[in-house]
């Protein structure tokens, strides 16, 4: 997924009100900018670190910027959420994701379960759909080990339980963690931050529900799919 104009950088201010970003241009220029993720994003807001901005196509936006990108300890990291899907999307398109086979279709953001939106659905000829949940990781706290989550999802609770029973159903029901990094060799759960979801992924994988995890390469040009990695049970 390239970039449709190349990022701007500049220097973490802060990130507050969990969506807002504050960041130093080149010319000195402080800018708010959109933070597109809704975790605490643990050692990655802070302040002095290099933050790279994408710049707003639409004019009637109310902020011009959005926060994209971060440098921490020698590794870029794709902090932008929603640019998750689009990543997995595009992987789909050029058949990146061998483990889930051939399919027809894909549809986005169906509805499933009692009142979620499963990301895919991979409809296909002769074969039970394949319901597939992506999940941005970003947290490295223990050597290259990506983590996931950064703090207490009960949304992504409710998420495992309802794959849990499109699995228990005879359907297939995939979870994708998405390490948007490039210095990770395996993914855990932080279960010390959010053991609930920690208790409902290893209920959902004794119920059917399949575990994939890969790395992205980063650039300030682009974001795209790398390598397969193995989860750390």
């Amino acid at each position: 997924m390239r970039f449709p104009a190349p990022l701007i950088e500049g220097r973490l201010v802060r990130r507050y009100k969990r969506f807002l970003s504050d960041v130093e241009m080149a010319n000195g220029t402080v800018v708010t900018a959109h933070c597109a993720n809704p975790g605490s994003m643990m050692g990655l807001a802070t302040p002095g670190l290099v933050a790279w901005l994408s710049a707003a196509t639409n004019p009637a936006r109310k902020l011009k910027f959005s926060w994209e990108l971060v440098e921490t300890e020698g590794a870029l990291v794709g902090i932008n959420t929603g640019r998750a899907n689009a990543l997995v999307a595009e992987a789909l398109d050029q058949g990146r994701l061998a483990e889930l086979g051939p399919f027809r279709t894909v549809r986005r953001e169906v509805p499933f379960g009692e009142r979620s939106r499963v990301d895919f659905l991979l409809e296909r000829e002769g074969a039970p759909d394949c319901y597939l949940e992506v999940k941005s990781v970003t947290l490295r706290r223990n050597g290259p080990l990506a983590e996931f989550p950064d703090s207490v999802t009960a949304r992504g609770t409710r998420h495992l339980e309802e794959l849990a029973r499109i699995a228990r159903g005879g359907e297939r029901a995939v979870l994708l963690f998405l390490v948007q990094r490039g210095d990770c060799q395996a993914v855990a759960v932080a279960a010390d931050i959010d053991p609930a979801y920690a208790d409902s992924l290893n209920k959902a994988m004794a119920q059917g529900v399949e575990v994939l995890c890969y790395s992205c390469e980063v650039s300030p040009e682009a974001v795209a799919l790398d390598a397969a990695l193995p989860l750390a049970l």
